[in-house]
């Protein structure tokens, strides 16, 4: 499939007939192995302004995706290969709850789907975690609210030890279920 590059981390398939091969998820983890934020998307709807957005994504475990939500906007997630916890939070940064997905022979499910407004994080458990995403367009950043309580990605050290009291957390409450 030819490909044309928005940045170094999205790509855009050309072409009526998009098909999608182990050769494109290599393509994405090696595009997402080179970039500081690990990872990499590639995107089957035209350009920013369509109404529908479909997205192959890749993330490396190192990914910090800054707990956000979305004005207006929900999101459909299938997990292709890896496994996560995607994390729902409060208004004040209160873990609500926790839905742990994947693929393959992990029991979890592989598909959610929920409506705009909560805000949400991924804790990758796997080396990569690939999955196709489907969501409202056009893309607009405004419509993307990250969570004050949250780090930014530009302090390392902070997302570090947030990423690993989240962690911490999830087992905590794994011993309180026990």
């Amino acid at each position: 499939m030819a490909y044309r590059a928005e940045s170094p981390e999205v790509y855009y398939a050309d072409g009526d007939i998009k098909l999608v091969s182990d050769s494109d998820i290599a393509f994405l983890k090696a595009r997402a192995s080179e970039n500081p934020r690990r990872r990499a998307r590639l995107c089957m709807h035209r350009d920013p302004q369509a109404a529908v957005h479909e997205m192959l994504i890749v993330h490396h475990r190192e990914t910090y995706v800054r707990p956000h939500r979305h004005h207006g906007k929900g999101e459909s997630f299938h997990v292709i290969e890896g496994h996560a916890t995607v994390v729902l939070f409060d208004d004040d940064g209160t873990v609500i709850e926790r839905i742990p997905i994947g693929a393959g022979e992990n029991a979890r499910p592989f598909y959610y789907r929920f409506e705009g407004g909560v805000p949400h994080t991924l804790l990758i458990e796997s080396e990569w975690l690939v999955f196709h995403e489907t969501t409202k367009g056009p893309f607009e950043r405004a419509h993307t609210e990250p969570m004050p309580w949250a780090p930014e990605e530009s302090d390392p050290g902070a997302v570090r030890d947030y990423l690993r009291s989240l962690r911490e957390s999830d087992r905590v409450d794994d011993k309180q279920k026990a």
